[in-house]
């Protein structure tokens, strides 16, 4: 079975690496492919899906506020980022920020602070 005939999610950069190798193409290109993969891979967090370990991988985050977020969860899935800013004591507008720079999200959204 051909590797590229497996859809992999419709991940075009899997499917461009795996052509790369098999022309023969550079391994700085490939590595800079593989490097971008799993940036891209680390970047699609959501507060909703995210479990305890995932919440502790965010920088600033914590064990202590991940358990918070995990059991604001528990009464239902944050709607927006003021919601989760409005449930879970210690994240406001520059940890919301700092934490949606790192790729976190809420219900697919990134943070946009207020003017």
């Amino acid at each position: 079975m051909n590797i590229l005939q497996n859809d992999f999610g419709g991940c075009s950069m899997f499917k461009a690496t795996i052509r790369s190798v098999q022309k023969g193409l550079s391994r700085v290109w490939l590595s800079a492919a593989v490097a971008l993969m799993c940036c891209d891979m680390a970047l699609a967090l959501d507060i909703n899906q995210a479990n305890e370990a995932e919440l502790d991988s965010v920088k600033g985050m914590g064990p202590a506020l991940s358990a918070k977020v995990l059991k604001a969860r528990t009464q239902g899935p944050f709607k927006d980022w003021n919601d989760l800013m409005q449930r879970v004591s210690g994240i406001r507008q520059n940890k919301a920020q700092q934490f949606s720079e790192q790729g976190l999200t809420v219900d697919g959204q990134a943070f946009a602070k207020k003017p």
